[in-house]
């Protein structure tokens, strides 16, 4: 039953029906229905906040699942990474430097090494971002891969090429010298024998019987075999390539020809003392890309360290040279 209020009326004297004008009852729905709205708003607003819809669930759990996937991804590309880092040095400073070869620069290798390492950067990456990231670093890693290869090919025929290489270096000594006492001058500045000045010597003098066998030290091509009239008289020069040369002066007679192709232990000539010479002995020098070494160094293949360090010490000796 609906209450009916009443009011007391001071003008009448009387208490009189209270009646509720239509416009404010009006106001009074309007402002009941704005205020369930927004209260509405509100709390759907905190509802998609704290509990969001299935479809929503479904996206956050696809997402935590790449992301997850992204970091098991991205783990084993830096795994990669630092095992073809470990590759590219070991390339660099030990397979290279045996063979004598340029290291290979970074920047031939990746210009860049993209990596992801800040985990709020990727959270704000998208899936088309993520995959792209991955992708690059994918991209990079290859390119590394392919270069690494290539450069193993290359070591490849370095090892092909290193069994020449050692035959081609001189490794013996020209005379026979067992007994380690036909060594008479050694490499650089020498009393020259005929002027009685001090001039450098560019090689060594083994002093030997005349005819006594001369060997070649490494093997290669004849390039001079005769008497230019430069003071070494009947010599022989070889190119063992690789940039090096040895000389052999003095000889009473020469046992090779011009391009002759010679094996180290061949026999190119015999010991004498032509030219600007004292006495029959072999003059014999190694050349590198055109400059003298000290022939002393290029001994190993026929001495013990006990034997080379005898004739090195026969080599110190400041004396007078033979030619």
């Amino acid at each position: 039953m609906k209450k009916i209020k009443y009011f007391y009326n001071p003008n009448t004297l009387r208490y009189e029906k209270l009646e509720t004008p239509l416009r404010v009852k009006l106001l009074r729905v309007l402002g009941f229905l704005s205020a369930s709205i927004v209260t509405a708003l509100i709390i759907v607003s905190i509802a998609y906040r704290l509990f969001p819809s299935v479809n929503e669930k479904r996206l956050q759990r696809e997402n935590e699942s790449l992301l997850d996937n992204y970091r098991l991804m991205d783990a084993k590309l830096q795994k990669l990474q630092q095992q073809m880092t470990e590759l590219e040095k070991r390339d660099n400073e030990v397979y290279r430097s045996i063979f004598e070869a340029s290291p290979i620069p970074d920047s031939t290798r990746a210009r860049e090494m993209e990596q992801l390492k800040e985990l709020q950067v990727v959270q704000q990456m998208n899936s088309n971002e993520l995959t792209n990231s991955i992708v690059k670093s994918l991209n990079n890693l290859n390119s590394r891969a392919t270069s690494q290869q290539k450069s193993y090919k290359e070591i490849e025929g370095f090892i092909k090429n290193k069994e020449q290489l050692l035959a081609s270096t001189p490794a013996i000594q020209p005379v026979s010298n067992k007994n380690l006492n036909r060594l008479a001058s050694g490499f650089g500045y020498r009393v020259d024998p005929v002027y009685k000045t001090v001039k450098f010597h560019a090689g060594l003098d083994f002093a030997a019987p005349l005819g006594t066998p001369i060997y070649a030290t490494a093997d290669g091509i004849v390039r001079v075999a005769g008497n230019l009239g430069n003071g070494y008289g009947n010599h022989v020069v070889i190119n063992h390539g690789y940039g090096y040369e040895t000389l052999y002066g003095h000889m009473y007679r020469i046992g090779v020809k011009n391009g002759h192709k010679v094996k180290r232990g061949e026999v190119i000539g015999y010991v004498g003392s032509t030219g600007k010479s004292t006495g029959p002995h072999c003059h014999y020098e190694v050349h590198k890309n055109g400059r003298p070494l000290d022939p002393v160094y290029f001994f190993y293949n026929d001495l013990t360290p006990e034997q080379f360090d005898r004739i090195l010490k026969a080599a110190a000796a400041n004396n007078q040279s033979l030619d």
